[in-house]
């Protein structure tokens, strides 16, 4: 992915997907043709862009782990429709 933020949640977006788990790379605010053409090429076929595609798998691996049953996030998701069910029941 290639990041160019402007506004709103897009700088802090931004900053965690490049800094923090390093699956983009950041367009410059004074964006040019020819840096947009250098940053697809590198994303495409560049040495930075192996890296964020081996990275963006990683973190693709762990998202599917995570909503399969006994994974966290379905676990969680599990938990909290109990805890709904329990509250409604002592509404009733």
């Amino acid at each position: 992915m290639l990041c160019c933020p402007f506004f709103a949640d897009q700088q802090t977006n931004c900053r965690y997907a490049c800094n923090e788990w390093g699956v983009d790379m950041v367009i410059d605010n004074n964006v040019k043709r020819k840096e947009i053409g250098d940053l697809i090429r590198e994303m495409m076929v560049g040495k930075k862009g192996k890296e964020v595609r081996e990275k963006a798998l990683k973190r693709k691996d762990s998202a599917e782990i995570a909503i399969k049953e006994g994974g966290s996030s379905h676990t969680n998701l599990e938990l909290l429709i109990q805890e709904l069910a329990q509250l409604r029941d002592v509404s009733d």
